[in-house]
Order: C-alpha cells, then sequence, then structure tokens
C-alpha cells in the first residue's frame, strides 16, 4: 500500500505528544473531534489547532502542579476531547498516564491508584473520588484531584478542585521536554480476570510503532470519521481510536452514552467501527428478536439476502463463482440490507472487532448485510494488536494474519508466543509477573491456544486457563461453546463448566423478555423467576443450547443447565470493565447452584 503523505510516522513523531503536535503543524484547520457538549447541551466540532490551544492551558496547570517528569497521573473520564487533551499534556511533560475505568468498581479504582503511585487525578465529579478515597489504605497519596463539574462548596477535601478553577486563561509558552521513544508513556491495567490487575509498561515507541503497523493492514482514509465508545482505558480504543486517526489525519465522533448509540450513530454517521464482540452479538440478538416478531415471509427475505450477501462476499474474495442470484441483491439490498446500515448512520463501510473471540456466524450476518467486519486479535501487553484480517483476504472465521513488525510461533503446547516493538516493557513493581510472561528466548506469552493456516491466518481456540478438562481427558476450549449459544437471544450470558467431570453443564442468564415471549408447551408454568428452576424451563433451555452447539463434537453437549435471572455485572464483580467474565468469582458465587448440576455424580471440588 503506498503511504500517503499526510501519514505521520513513528520516526516522524519520535513521541506520542510529537505525534501530536505533528498533526498540529500539518493540519491544522482540519476536523480533529466531534463531541456533545454538556455544558451546552449541543454537538460541537473542534479543529486540531483548537486542541492544540487547550493541550497548552492543560501543560501550565500541570506544570503548576510541581509535577516531574516519570510522575504518574490518572484519568478516569468517559471519551471525549478532555480525556485526550490530558493525556497530551502529561506526555508532554513527560508525565505517565494511567488511565482509568469510569465503570469500575470504587475498590478496584483505588488498588490501581495505589499500585501506581498515582500523584493527580482527573475524573467527572467530586463524588467518584470520594468512592474510591473511602476505600484506599492510604487517601492522601494524591496531592490534586480535578473534576470536571463544579467541586461541592463544602468539599471534605481539599485537594479537589474544579477544571475551570485549575486551567488557566492560557498556556504558559514553555517547550515540552526533550523527546524520547523509550520513555515510559502509560501503565495500563489488564482488567484482571484472575486476581488482582497488573500494571502493564508501555513506551513512547511501543504505542507509536503498534499503530504505525497496525495502519499499514487497517486501510484509513482522510476523510474517514472513527465513532468512539469503546473506552479509551481499553488499549484497543486507546491505539486504533485515539493515535492512528492522529496519525492517518482522520477525526473521531464521541458517543455520548452505550444507551444513545443508536441515536448517536444517526448523528455522527460515522465510516469507522471499532468495537469488542459483545457490541455486535446485542445487534444480532436485536436483529433475531424483530425477526421473531415479524412475519414469515420477512424471516424469508432476510434469510435469502444473508445467504446471497455472503456469497457475494465470497465471490470478490475470489473464494466463490458468480451466480446468478447475484441478480436479486439490489433488490434484497434495499428492502433488508439497508436497514441494518441505516440504522448504523449509513455510511459505515468497515468495522474492527477485537478483545475476544467474535462468533463466525455474527460476522456473517455483518459482512452479508453489507458491513465489512475484520476480526483481529491484540492484548494489552502487545500495545495492543497482534493480527487483523485483510480486506482482499478476510476469513472470518479467525484473527487474521500478524501485523507487519509483529512475529508469531507456537509452543510445544499450540500456545501463541508473539515478538515485536510492541511488546511492553514489563509489569510495573512486579518482576516475578514479569519473568513469567515471557520465555527465555524473549517471546511474549499470550496464553491463547491457537491454530495457524498455512497462509498464516491465526484462530484463536482458547485461553489455555479457561481450557475444561473433562474426567474422560477430553479438553474443551469453552469460549466457541460460548458464543454458540449466545446467538439464541434467549440468553443474555453463559459460561460452560466442567473441570474434572463426566459431562459438560452451562450457568446461563436469561433474557427476561425473551423468556416471557416464548411459548411453553409444558402447560402452566410458574412465574418469573421461579420458573427457571421449573423442569419445563430446564428442558427448553437444554433444548435450545442443544440446537445452536448441534454441529459441535458429541463429548460437548450440554447435559445440564443452571438457570439465572441476575445478570453478571462489574458493579457485582463478575465482569471486567472490558465485560470478560471472571470464571473463578461466577463458580464461587454459584457454588451450590454448580454442585446441583453434578449431583449423583462422583466430581472434583471447586
Amino acid at each position: 500500500m503506498t503511504l500517503q503523505s499526510h501519514r505521520i510516522s513513528p520516526e516522524a513523531a519520535v513521541t506520542l505528544d510529537g505525534l501530536f503536535r505533528e498533526r498540529v503543524r500539518r493540519s491544522p484547520n482540519r476536523l480533529a473531534y466531534r463531541y456533545f457538549d454538556d455544558r451546552t447541551q449541543s454537538w460541537r466540532s473542534i479543529t486540531w489547532r483548537e486542541v492544540n490551544a487547550e493541550v497548552l492551558r492543560w501543560q501550565a496547570a500541570l506544570r503548576n502542579e510541581g509535577l516531574l517528569p516519570g510522575d504518574h497521573v490518572a484519568v478516569m473520564l468517559k471519551n471525549g476531547p478532555d480525556w485526550i487533551i490530558f493525556d497530551q499534556a502529561a506526555l508532554s511533560l513527560g508525565l505517565i498516564t494511567v488511565p482509568l475505568y469510569t465503570s469500575d468498581r470504587p475498590d478496584n479504582a483505588a488498588y490501581v491508584l495505589q499500585d501506581a503511585g498515582v500523584q493527580l487525578l482527573l475524573c467527572a465529579h467530586a463524588e467518584s473520588w470520594l468512592a474510591i478515597r473511602r476505600t484506599l489504605d492510604n487517601p492522601f497519596l494524591l496531592r490534586r484531584i480535578v473534576t470536571i463539574t463544579q467541586a461541592p462548596e463544602y468539599s471534605p477535601d481539599s485537594r479537589i478542585m474544579a477544571l475551570e478553577d485549575w486551567l488557566p486563561e492560557a498556556g504558559d509558552g514553555n517547550p515540552p521536554i526533550e523527546p524520547d521513544a523509550d520513555r515510559l508513556a502509560s501503565i495500563v491495567y489488564t482488567s484482571g480476570t484472575t486476581g488482582r490487575p497488573k500494571g502493564v509498561m508501555l513506551s513512547h515507541r511501543n504505542i507509536l510503532h503498534n499503530g504505525w503497523d497496525s495502519l499499514q493492514t487497517f486501510d484509513v482514509q482522510r476523510d474517514d470519521q472513527f465513532f468512539s465508545f469503546l473506552p479509551l482505558s481499553h488499549m484497543l480504543e486507546r491505539t486504533v481510536g485515539y493515535y492512528i486517526p492522529i496519525m492517518a489525519d482522520a477525526s473521531v465522533g464521541f458517543a455520548r452514552s452505550f444507551q444513545q448509540l443508536q441515536e448517536d450513530f444517526s448523528i455522527l454517521r460515522p465510516t469507522l467501527l471499532v468495537s469488542v464482540p459483545r457490541i455486535y452479538e446485542r445487534i444480532y440478538a436485536g436483529l433475531r428478536n424483530r425477526l421473531q416478531k415479524g412475519t414469515p415471509l420477512q424471516r424469508q427475505m432476510f434469510e435469502l439476502a444473508v445467504d446471497i450477501g455472503y456469497r457475494r462476499f465470497e465471490h470478490h474474495q475470489g473464494r466463490a463463482s458468480w451466480h446468478p442470484s447475484f441478480l436479486l441483491w439490489p433488490v434484497l439490498q434495499q428492502l433488508v440490507a439497508k436497514k441494518l446500515t441505516d440504522r448504523l448512520g449509513g455510511r459505515l463501510r468497515k468495522a474492527l472487532s477485537g478483545g475476544a473471540a467474535l462468533s463466525p456466524e455474527v460476522a456473517r450476518i455483518f459482512i452479508a448485510l453489507g458491513l465489512e467486519i475484520l476480526q483481529g486479535y491484540g492484548l494489552t501487553e502487545a500495545s495492543p494488536v497482534v493480527s487483523v484480517n485483510l480486506d482482499h483476504n478476510n476469513k472470518p472465521a479467525t484473527v487474521g494474519p500478524p501485523i507487519p513488525g509483529v512475529e508469531v510461533r507456537q509452543d510445544e503446547d499450540g500456545a501463541l508466543l508473539v515478538r515485536g516493538s510492541g511488546v511492553m516493557q514489563g509489569y510495573w513493581q512486579n518482576e516475578s509477573a514479569t519473568r513469567e510472561i515471557f520465555t527465555e528466548d524473549g517471546w511474549l506469552k499470550t496464553g491463547d491456544i491457537t491454530r495457524i493456516d498455512e497462509d498464516g491466518y491465526i484462530t484463536i481456540v482458547g485461553r489455555v486457563k479457561d481450557i475444561i478438562v473433562m474426567s474422560n481427558g477430553e479438553k474443551v476450549p469453552p469460549g466457541d461453546l460460548e458464543a454458540a449459544i449466545l446467538q439464541d437471544a434467549l440468553f443474555d450470558q453463559v459460561m460452560v463448566v466442567g473441570e474434572g467431570q463426566p459431562y459438560l453443564s452451562a450457568l446461563v442468564v436469561v433474557n427476561r423478555e425473551q423468556w416471557e415471549a416464548t411459548p411453553m408447551a409444558w402447560g402452566e408454568v410458574e412465574p418469573w423467576p421461579e420458573a427457571l428452576e421449573s423442569k419445563a424451563g430446564q428442558q427448553l433451555a437444554l433444548g435450545r443450547i442443544s440446537r445452536q452447539i448441534r454441529d459441535f463434537p458429541g463429548y460437548t453437549r450440554i447435559r445440564r443447565v443452571a438457570l439465572l435471572a441476575m445478570p453478571w455485572t462489574i458493579e457485582n464483580g463478575l465482569l471486567t470493565p472490558t465485560l470478560k467474565i471472571k470464571r473463578n468469582q461466577v463458580l464461587s458465587r454459584y457454588q451450590q447452584e454448580y454442585q446441583k448440576l453434578y449431583d449423583g455424580y462422583l466430581s472434583t471440588s471447586i
């Protein structure tokens, strides 16, 4: 791919703040960001020049705090220009950014602040800090807490200061520190599905080169607009949805909230989307739900559009021949496919999916209806992108080949090992964990079991730690089973279990609306949630699960199920901020339900 002159290479940028300054120099009057201004209750657009003026003010404010290069500052905000302005101001002074999830529990945020030795925190409200402070061992660790909204008039903490009072009228004109590509830029804490999160140390070079190498694979044009709603504290959004647009001279539109996504798609009309599979799965479930309520003709039209649309995709990829049914596509596109693409703003030309495995069936639906999803793979410790599918050779059941600059190989057990310029410096203040995650010859252990085909395309089979070893010796990666089951809108969340047991079972969170709309064929059923424990309810769920996994090997059959009414959330400690299931915590919380699944059988303890 020919590199356009407007793109900024790592050599031209040197550092992440250098990247930003070079973009301001090259494109001062081009659109940078679109966002909703809570103060004026209106949408605003700002240029790179305007963003830079704010960065200079924030630089001066940080200098006034007496912070020194190498000091740690944390940001706990929803996505928006303030997140980016704070990050750029901090990086230009040699400060190290520690991102926090706004959705995280106060005790988890407190752990990160304390472990990282953060000295200044930027958050939305004083209440956010006060909730964290109550769980801190040392609440006086921080020297300043800056809040976007006005601090309470009688604040119990004198360190709290409102942003409008903290910022000076203008920047002080002092230059940034001497650029150093190998300087630590950020400590990003892993979401911690098991145990406490670990702080991943990423340098300017790590992130810059990972963004640049990704850009050689994932084409971004100058007129593209990203749609930003995956938290910027997630490295996928930060590298691909924040730094890459600066490199490529693209703009970013910030969504207001998850609840307003549909409206924001219509307003912002993005061309590129970066997301985790759960979002696509929810849209897919909504489609299926509407189809169930539709007429038989509507369902037939939908299936026909998907079959023909996906065959057209395979033809364009060079894997299938032309077929006369393609002549029907203009009609099907208007009657079926356009309804999906219009709901996403009407201009979306491409989407990236990462952070977890996306079900091939979900990818098939979106691709068939005109939204090409390129599934990729990465991890925070790699800055984060390792691989991504290619436009001209997209294999939706895989996570693509390694991006340029990344090498991969497998260990003797099939687990993926990674080496490249994006691989982290190590874990913050955790030498033992750093030694454990690297091989003796310096390869990063991802912990993911994989298959690699003849073209170098990677398929993620499952996590080493999540593999279920049954009492008969069969090894079952639960991820594919769970993804297949979740294609039924009746099920909101699922966790397959069976370690050391003679058969597999599942803990399943049921969608109440779907459950109550499902006709029961076994006579009168008890009301919600008692019905979940009824024999009829169990048979219904097992039957629908069996249909979803009928193509899997026989030993993966789900024989028993525990139906649950209460969702697994970040707040109740069963999901990470990136929406991954904390499997050990779920097992612990539902130990009694788990034991009932194996009553009458000799089983191992959990």
